[in-house]
């Protein structure tokens, strides 16, 4: 078995085709039964891999396991005794280290998110009726074989990658070495050489694959994981129900921006980084003398040039805010000294917007890294939820962060430029509701067969 084998699918490249996802949460109620159904996985193909990626199979299949289900099939863990954020998981962190408070709290989530899960199965689909047909066998079997089908979460993707606030999505990934998507002369997706190399290396390089993946170097030259053959080829992956206010959120821009469509594009550019086709306000200012008002067209294609962009320029935030969602996702070079302050914070995301039975919507957030703490909780817990690495004291983000108990308003500055002087927003209305969430481990498939035996 090559290493690309030992890999499961979508972790270092995407499902471009597969556009429908079903997320089977589920706990073990008979944890020899759970094993042989692995095993039966496993030794027929069925888990997807790294090394089957240019196969074009209708469905693909992957799983992943919360701390609590690897302790109910494997009976050493001493491999994961140093991730506390991983055997915590979700729940118990969110408040403290997610900023999940008022209506965000996890004793607000769904009942699988506050109750936990065990593993969570996963079925792609280039169809919904595809993917439909592969999930319900698929909950079948897993009820046979020792699991209780706790949530059937559906998931489709949108016409042009939108996500439902109306903004392409999922096209900034970080670039990996050896992975044919990344090598696609997009500058800016990995991170960036010191200025004494750029001179023979080019200003970007890859992000070394040891930040995602267990087993492998990471940006320190550090192999996390060494030694330990439950980690090898393995990734945590961070699964998040975000339900997004679409109404809300548009009568508000309607009620703030000013007269017109242009107006009102605008003022969501400002909020999120970039326009709705995905172009940065670092590349296309809203209101930079020379500039034009772009149209709104989230399915133009992206160019190469889409993330080739840095904030050194505008330290000021004068044609992107400080405070912009994407610029606190990926703060790229604004902290100084290039971006070696957050080249140890990169995520890879599979996520997938959902419309559920009862009309609400939202997001299905999926990452893929090394350290839960070091990578997604910085960027939510600390960028995200706070502005003091910004300079922006007590903002968060404007886009994406609730209400806390006893908040009235949340407050947003947008710095302004050579034509408009700055301007303060507030909404007193939340966004972005988290519904639930876990933490997980993505075994590589030797692992998996580990798991299965016990």
């Amino acid at each position: 078995m090559t290493r690309r084998h030992d890999i499961q699918g979508n972790i270092l490249r995407g499902y471009a085709r597969h556009c429908h996802a079903a997320y089977l949460r589920v706990s073990i109620t008979n944890p020899g039964a759970a094993r042989s159904f692995l095993q039966r996985l496993v030794d027929d193909g069925r888990i997807a891999t790294e090394g089957d990626w240019r196969d074009r199979p209708a469905t693909r299949l992957n799983v992943a396991f919360t701390y609590a289900g690897l302790e109910r099939l494997h009976p050493h863990l001493d491999a994961f005794t140093a991730h506390d954020d991983f055997r915590q998981g979700m729940y118990t962190r969110a408040r403290g280290a997610l900023g999940d408070l008022g209506d965000n709290d996890p004793d607000r989530w769904d009942e699988p998110s506050r109750q936990g899960i065990d593993a969570l199965f996963t079925v792609y689909g280039d169809g919904d009726g595809e993917r439909d047909g592969a999930a319900d066998d698929l909950g079948r079997e897993l009820v046979a074989a020792g699991f209780t089908l706790r949530h059937d979460q559906r998931a489709d993707m949108l016409e042009g990658n939108r996500e439902h606030f109306g903004f392409t999505d999922g096209f900034s990934q970080p670039a990996l070495p050896g992975v044919a998507e990344t090598r696609r002369s997009r500058r800016g997706e990995g991170v960036q050489h010191s200025l004494a190399r750029r001179w023979w290396d080019g200003e970007w390089r890859d992000v070394r694959v040891g930040e995602f993946l267990l087993g492998h170097s990471d940006e320190d030259g550090v192999i996390p994981g060494a030694g330990e053959p439950l980690q090898l080829n393995g990734t945590f992956m961070v699964w998040r129900k975000l339900q997004q206010h679409v109404d809300r959120f548009d009568e508000w821009i309607a009620a703030h921006a000013g007269e017109g469509e242009g107006a009102r594009t605008a003022l969501k550019a400002r909020i999120l980084g970039r326009w709705p086709d995905g172009v940065s306000l670092i590349q296309r200012p809203a209101s930079v003398p020379g500039y034009s008002m772009p149209a709104a067209d989230a399915n133009a294609p992206h160019t190469p040039q889409i993330n080739d962009f840095t904030y050194r320029r505008d330290a000021g935030g004068l044609r992107c805010p400080l405070g912009a969602h994407v610029r606190r996702a990926n703060p790229r070079d604004a902290l100084g000294f290039y971006t070696e302050r957050t080249r140890r914070n990169r995520i890879i995301r599979r996520g997938m917007p959902y419309v559920d039975a009862d009309g609400t919507r939202g997001l299905i957030f999926v990452c893929f890294n090394a350290s839960i703490a070091r990578q997604f909780e910085q960027i939510q817990g600390n960028w995200l939820m706070s502005g003091d690495t910004f300079g922006l004291g007590e903002e968060r983000d404007f886009l994406t962060a609730g209400l806390d108990p006893g908040q009235a308003s949340e407050r947003m500055t947008i710095q302004g430029d050579a034509t408009e002087p700055p301007r303060f927003i507030t909404r007193d209305r939340q966004f972005v509701t988290v519904r639930g969430g876990h933490y997980l481990f993505v075994p590589g498939i030797a692992a998996l067969r580990r798991i299965a035996g016990g």
